[in-house]
C-alpha cells in the first residue's frame, strides 16, 4: 500500500490501494528482480550465483562461522543453507567441518581459493553503483530505509 496516496475508488468502483503500481511490495519485489540481474554477469564470471555471493560476503566479513551464525546472518534456514554451502565445498571456496566440542554444529571456513575470489569480486559494489544511476549517498539512504522497514516489519511478527 502507498502510504503517500489517500485511499479513493476510481470510475469503476475499484479502490486505489488494490493497483499493482500502489503496492510498497511490489515496488520492491521487481526492484529486487531487477539488481539481481544486474548482479548477474559479474557474478557469473566469478563463478556463483547470488545467494553464493550473499554467503562468500558474509565469510569475508567474518571466517570461520557455524552454519548456524550464517543463517541468522542472511535471514535464511540454516536447511535451506546446506545445499548452496555444499556446492561451495565442491568448488573448493570453503570447506565445513563438524565442532569438537558438538558435532551437531558445523563450522565454515574459507579455503585460499575463497580468500582469493574476494580479490575478484572487490569491483562489483562500483558496478552496482553505476548500474543505479544513484549517488553513494543516495544509496545508503534508501539501505538505511529499508533495514528501518525490515525491522519494522520483523518487530509486527
Amino acid at each position: 500500500m502507498n502510504a503517500d496516496r489517500p485511499t479513493s475508488a476510481s470510475a469503476e468502483g475499484h479502490c486505489d490501494d488494490l493497483l499493482l503500481d500502489s503496492q510498497v511490495c511490489f515496488a520492491l519485489y521487481s526492484t529486487s528482480l531487477l539488481m539481481t540481474k544486474v548482479y548477474k554477469p559479474l557474478l557469473q564470471a566469478l563463478g556463483l550465483t547470488y545467494p553464493q555471493y550473499l554467503t562468500m560476503l558474509v565469510l569475508w566479513e567474518k571466517d570461520g562461522m557455524t552454519v548456524g551464525e550464517i543463517s541468522a546472518r542472511l535471514l535464511t534456514d540454516p536447511g535451506s543453507l546446506t545445499p548452496l554451502l555444499k556446492r561451495l565445498e565442491a568448488e573448493g571456496l570453503l570447506s565445513r567441518t563438524r565442532s569438537r566440542e558438538d558435532e551437531r554444529v558445523v563450522i565454515v571456513e574459507l579455503t585460499d581459493k575463497g580468500r582469493e575470489l574476494r580479490e575478484q569480486a572487490k569491483g562489483i559494489p562500483q558496478c552496482i553503483l553505476s548500474a543505479s544511476g544513484q549517488s553513494v549517498a543516495q544509496l545508503q539512504a534508501l539501505q538505511q530505509d529499508l533495514l528501518k522497514l525490515r525491522g519494522n516489519l520483523s518487530d509486527g511478527h
